[in-house]
């Protein structure tokens, strides 16, 4: 089993939260270590002092860790070349696998405090 922190679509209530559907939620956090970016449709995590990002933490099967890294297109063998990348991040749960966004985030607007939700067209 792994801890992950969750920190865009998957959180309760959003498009990608299906996915965890079997996974243990263990509660809220926040991380002072990670800036978010409005990608548009979902945000990415750049590892960047903060005032504070809100996450949520879920004890996850192999299984399902393997489905969060095929939506974020997380490269195992080469992890600077997927779209994400997994980082372990303190938590107060223990370590998580977080995922950090691997490209370029210029133009984007940044979120160093709260939490990141989807626009409503």
């Amino acid at each position: 089993m792994n801890l992950v922190a969750v920190y865009g679509t998957l959180k309760k209530g959003l498009c990608n939260h299906h996915l965890l559907q079997s996974a243990r939620y263990l509660g809220n956090d926040v991380i002072h270590s990670l800036v978010l970016y409005d990608l548009g449709p979902y945000p990415g995590a750049k590892p960047e002092s903060s005032q504070g990002i809100e996450i949520e933490v879920y004890l996850v099967s192999e299984a399902t860790l393997a489905d969060l890294d095929a939506l974020e297109e997380c490269n195992l063998q080469q992890p600077d070349q997927g779209m994400y990348r997994r980082d372990a991040l303190p938590t107060r749960y223990g370590l998580a696998w977080v995922y950090v966004y691997n490209r370029s985030v210029q133009g984007c607007a940044r979120l160093d405090q709260g939490a990141w939700l989807p626009q409503i067209a």
